[in-house]
């Protein structure tokens, strides 16, 4: 049952001329004083959330996105600084891009986060999807297997860096620490100083097209998933729910993931669509061409494989999937509801922000999902 409610804020500033006949993505270019609205966005989202009893703010890493869609570069460092603001909120990390960081200073980052904070940061990692910050900082994306390796290894040094008091890795892009004389000695081992306070650390990954399922089963990730259709979003539970069965960590359906949709609350349907279309299309001008439209067909077929549609979705076709929930708080609370009670496991529900929505406008739905639809998940 849903306990737990979240929104994710992947750092787009307010954007102007928005919507499928607005200004192509592709175009967009802002001022350096404009780029850096986001971190005053992100500071009153996460305010107002700690008012009014939401349980997470996550927001995503990227770089020199001059477009203004995804502006923050260090979450660790930005959830610290919310941290300072807020009282009890916490601040997920979707996602540190494993493959740019090296996992040693990595950890010891989010260690230093984990004392100080008391636990208020939550770590994330991912594979990371756009060449142009990928291959600019050192980490391989256009070759897909070296992506991957570099991942998994950085994640098993990333893991003994949180779970052994010494240790030594040596795969083939890490050694830690290298055989060298130190203090009269030959060096064989380090220790991570210091590690987190909270042990084992919560690790949270996304499962975009489902490949890295096995391992997040394997290594005791926990999942993310947000913005995908009914059908593909049952398939996705699933898999995660049997790959952990598989590798000895059973679970009920749906527990240890985040499921996360879009939301807009107005006294209608009709018109809660109309308002936030302008800011759904101006989400998938961006986010489309890197193939994040996981919605199925009638066949069961996932958008952009061969067969199924290959377009730019609509917002109708979004609500269709059960991806977006438009409307009075009734209408959404069933919607939420008709998901939640497939999954005995699932806790948590996150709101994604609609890239074009203004923070405004997006405070005010907060405001008003708290107010009106939190209280139907309020069981204690």
């Amino acid at each position: 049952m849903i306990k737990r409610f979240h929104a994710l804020y992947v750092g787009q500033i307010e954007l102007d001329n928005i919507g499928r006949n607005g200004t192509p993505a592709n175009d967009r270019r802002y001022s350096n004083e404009r780029l850096s609205e986001v971190f005053w966005a992100a500071r009153d989202v996460a305010r107002l959330m700690d008012e009014m009893g939401y349980y997470c703010l996550w927001t995503a890493e990227h770089h020199f996105q001059r477009e203004g869609y995804e502006c923050l570069p260090n979450l660790i460092q930005l959830g610290l600084w919310l941290a300072t603001q807020t009282r009890h909120l916490k601040f997920g990390c979707a996602f540190n891009i494993l493959p740019m960081w090296h996992p040693i200073r990595l950890a010891e980052d989010y260690a230093m986060a984990d004392i100080v904070t008391d636990g208020r940061v939550i770590m994330g990692v991912g594979r990371g999807y756009h060449t142009r910050e990928m291959e600019t900082l050192g980490a391989p994306l256009l070759d897909t297997e070296a992506n991957r390796a570099i991942f998994e290894e950085g994640l098993d040094l990333l893991l003994k860096c949180f779970n052994e008091e010494a240790f030594h890795f040596k795969g083939k892009y890490f050694e830690c620490p290298p055989p060298v004389p130190y203090r009269g000695y030959r060096l064989e081992e380090i220790t991570v100083v210091p590690r987190p306070k909270h042990l084992p650390v919560e690790i949270w990954m996304p499962i975009a097209s489902g490949k890295t399922i096995d391992l997040m089963a394997q290594k005791g990730l926990k999942a993310m998933v947000t913005l995908n259709g009914e059908k593909i979003l049952d398939d996705v539970v699933r898999a995660y729910h049997g790959a952990c069965a598989r590798h000895g960590r059973p679970k009920q359906l749906g527990q240890d993931m985040i499921w996360g949709a879009g939301i807009y609350l107005a006294d209608t349907q009709q018109e809660a669509m109309r308002r936030l279309e302008p800011s759904h299309d101006e989400r998938y001008k961006w986010f489309a061409p890197f193939g994040f439209v996981r919605y199925a067909d009638e066949e069961g077929r996932t958008w952009g494989t061969p067969g199924a549609p290959a377009r730019v979705p609509s917002l109708a076709d979004g609500v269709e999937q059960k991806a977006w929930f438009c409307g009075p708080p009734t209408h959404v609370i069933d919607g939420i509801k008709s998901i939640e009670a497939k999954y005995p496991g699932l806790e948590d529900f996150m709101i994604h922000w609609a890239e074009g929505l203004p923070p405004d406008e997006f405070k005010e739905q907060l405001r008003w999902f708290a107010r009106d639809v939190m209280p139907a998940f309020n069981r204690s």
